[in-house]
């Protein structure tokens, strides 16, 4: 029993119609625990919140929400606050309840990988990565580069098999020097990666590739035409044919850092449609897929997801087949 607690006849303190638990996690916290369990005590999906807060005019992705109850990710102060007080709103939370548990807690980070943009689940990277030492620290690790939008386009053929995959990618200098990205792509199970491509497009040509055979791994560098200033917004693109692995499950990216924009669309050939598609995150590779969302292929054979906010973690399509 701690120092101020009153006699044990004594009832607690607390909102009324509110539970004793859920009004102890919103005196103590913390932000993500209390908001968890005001979500669960209404009852409401993530879908179904997003909603009632489009109806309050308050937009905000589904993920973000996610992220927050989850503890992934913490409101920012103070361009969330107006969001969190919508959200007592909804869930019928005293006034300042949910903004009193976000403080001014700075956002945290994590430390920066050697990429911060992956394509499905990169493994063993750092005997392929090795190659590029000579390439100074920054540019190695794409350390000086914010990716602010990634949008994949994937080309799945009529033997189900993933042929090709284009990346158009909207990214930002946090200081003056960049002047290339590195990007590692690996290829369905089956896939020989030796006779895969790369076709730089718009913003870049193609530098140094790396490949390793045992992980169907690769490793290239995309060059700018020059180096970028602090600030500067940079958008390029390029194609990585790889249509030689079996069929497909899907296709994941992996966000080391948090991404405002995702958009990731599979196009199939109309001979070889799924039997089913679902929107998916993970934490990491290893973990059990959350937010899972059945998603609809279209008449011409073309899938979307589209991820707010999205990061750390994997995000992507999960494919089917009959």
């Amino acid at each position: 029993m701690t120092a101020d607690s009153g006699p044990v006849d004594q009832p607690v303190d607390h909102p009324p119609g509110l539970p004793s638990a859920l009004a102890e996690t919103l005196r103590y916290g913390p932000f993500h625990r209390a908001l968890h369990d005001a979500i669960a005590h209404r009852g409401l999906s993530l879908a179904r919140l997003r909603a009632h807060l489009g109806q309050q005019g308050v937009q905000v992705g589904q993920s973000t929400l996610s992220y927050w109850q989850r503890g992934l990710r913490h409101p920012e102060v103070p361009r969330a606050i107006a969001t969190v007080r919508a959200l007592e709103t909804v869930l019928r939370l005293p006034v300042d309840s949910l903004v009193t548990l976000v403080g001014n807690r700075p956002q945290p980070r994590l430390p920066r990988p050697a990429f911060t943009e992956l394509a499905n689940a990169w493994v063993n990277t750092v005997p392929l990565l090795a190659e590029f030492e000579a390439v100074p620290e920054s540019a190695r690790a794409n350390a000086d580069l914010e990716v602010l939008s990634v949008h994949d386009t994937v080309l799945i053929g009529v033997q189900r098999e993933q042929r090709a995959i284009t990346t158009r990618l909207v990214v930002r200098a946090l200081r003056t020097g960049p002047d290339r990205y590195l990007a590692v792509h690996q290829g369905d199970e089956g896939s020989v990666i030796d006779n895969a491509l790369v076709r730089p497009a718009e913003g870049c040509r193609q530098g140094r590739l790396r490949r390793q055979s045992a992980s169907r791994g690769l490793a290239f560098e995309l060059l700018f035409d020059r180096r970028l200033s602090e600030g500067e917004e940079h958008v390029f693109s390029f194609t990585v044919v790889d249509d030689t692995g079996g069929a497909t499950p899907g296709h994941h990216r992996t966000f080391r850092e948090p991404c405002r924009g995702y958009l990731v669309q599979l196009a199939f050939n109309r001979r070889a449609l799924p039997a089913r598609c679902t929107k998916q995150f993970r934490v990491d590779a290893g973990a059990t897929p959350v937010d899972v969302e059945e998603l609809v292929c279209g008449l011409g054979g073309v899938v979307s997801a589209f991820f707010t906010d999205v990061g750390p973690g994997m995000a992507g399509i999960g494919v089917e087949w009959s």
